[in-house]
């Protein structure tokens, strides 16, 4: 019923809106805070130290993230599986706000630690590092499902993982999205400044 013509006028809007800012009409990507190199420059491999690197910064941005959320996890995942009513809503909009800030925050973080490494590719890393939540999400319903749930049999198991790996690909990407969203107005915003 809503969904025909809000996606017209989704398509209008985006064709005939101008993208950059300053209303000039040239296309986001063709409008930076800064002059940009043509040749870009090697990213250094030796020297860094450990909080340096994306590999390692990701998983301790999860944990933090994961940290914010994981209390009221419980009652959500009691609630879903053990069929008990869950009647705290303003509550998890609390917790919902907290997460979103911890994931702004903790890759915005990340990504100013890669780029004092001298790493510039910082993207999937922002993205990366909120998303990372998903996979703590993810491990804690295994927890939950050994020793909180009598699950036990092919159908339950498959059904009760199959719905958690749902969960937290959604929630990884919702997290990821929003991480990434951070971080590129952290880049764009210390970067008009040089």
């Amino acid at each position: 019923f809503m969904s025909v013509p809000l996606t017209i006028f989704g398509t209008l809007l985006g064709r005939h809106a101008k993208l950059a800012a300053g209303g000039k009409g040239k296309p986001a990507g063709e409008h930076f805070p800064c002059r940009v190199n043509a040749i870009p420059r090697p990213i250094p491999d030796e020297g860094i130290e450990w909080y340096g690197k994306p590999q390692n910064l990701v998983p301790f941005a999860g944990i933090l993230s994961f940290g914010s959320i994981f209390i009221e996890l419980y009652y959500i995942l009691t609630s879903l599986w053990n069929y008990k009513y869950y009647h705290v809503y303003g509550f998890l909009l609390g917790v919902y706000v907290i997460l979103m800030v911890v994931v702004c925050m903790t890759s915005v973080i990340v990504v100013y630690f890669c780029l004092n490494a001298e790493n510039y590719l910082w993207q999937w890393t922002a993205f990366f590092s909120g998303a990372s939540t998903a996979g703590y999400v993810f491990l804690y319903g295994v927890y939950y499902y050994t020793f909180k749930t009598g699950m036990n049999g092919f159908l339950q198991t498959a059904f009760y993982f199959g719905y958690m790996a749902i969960i937290s690909l959604n929630l990884g990407l919702l997290c990821g999205t929003i991480g990434h969203f951070a971080a590129s107005k952290f880049v764009r915003t210390i970067f008009q400044n040089v």
